[in-house]
């Protein structure tokens, strides 16, 4: 859809995403030369560049988005209406569009797990994330970004991102890599380093 807006709307004021948000939304930022915002959780902070005009688009993870000149909360029925115009105007499937923008900008392959963790297994979890880990399972850690728990950038441009609930014990897992094998590869590195 950011794709879409840009081509067909000439919306380049910026993108905002959630850093738990796919890195394609980044790609593209890049190749349309557009300010990219990355924001923590929560679509309060999306919604906050919304209405000061900063961003033509922002979503985050669990497919809330909303667009310029409409309400800063996610909107499940702008998405739809928007879904369904794009593949009208395009004249081609949801799935021919995504070959397109890989073909465009490179593949992504995100995934997201929850893991529950006993009292004893959060704990450490807990401590394990206040360091700066340099590897994962053999994966050269190239950056670290805290905006919102632990996210670990690899060389290759692969990352996951640790968060825990605030209200359950529970660990969130969000990782993406540039093909699905490499994506079910770093899943497992990742749900590992949890548990360990």
């Amino acid at each position: 859809m950011f794709d879409y807006l840009v081509q067909t709307r000439g919306w380049k004021n910026g993108v905002a995403k959630s850093v738990a948000t796919t890195n394609l939304i980044n790609a593209l930022a890049d190749f349309y030369k557009i300010q990219l915002y990355e924001t923590p959780v929560g679509f309060k902070y999306i919604g906050e560049l919304i209405i000061k005009d900063e961003i033509a688009i922002g979503g985050e993870e669990s497919a809330g988005l909303t667009i310029r000149g409409h309400v800063p909360e996610k909107d499940g029925v702008i998405a739809g209406l928007l879904v369904a115009e794009m593949v009208a105007t395009r004249g081609k499937s949801l799935g021919e569009q995504l070959k397109e923008l890989f073909a465009k900008v490179g593949s992504y392959y995100p995934n997201r797990e929850n893991f529950h963790l006993t009292p004893e297994v959060k704990a450490n979890f807990i401590e394990k994330i206040k360091a700066d880990p340099t590897e994962l399972k053999g994966r050269k850690v190239n950056q670290i970004v805290r905006t919102d728990g632990l996210k670990l950038i690899f060389e290759d441009g692969s990352w996951v991102c640790y968060r825990l609930s605030g209200t359950e014990p529970v660990v969130r897992v969000y990782s993406e890599a540039r093909s699905q094998n490499d994506a079910d590869a770093l899943s497992t590195a990742a749900k590992d380093w949890v548990l360990q």
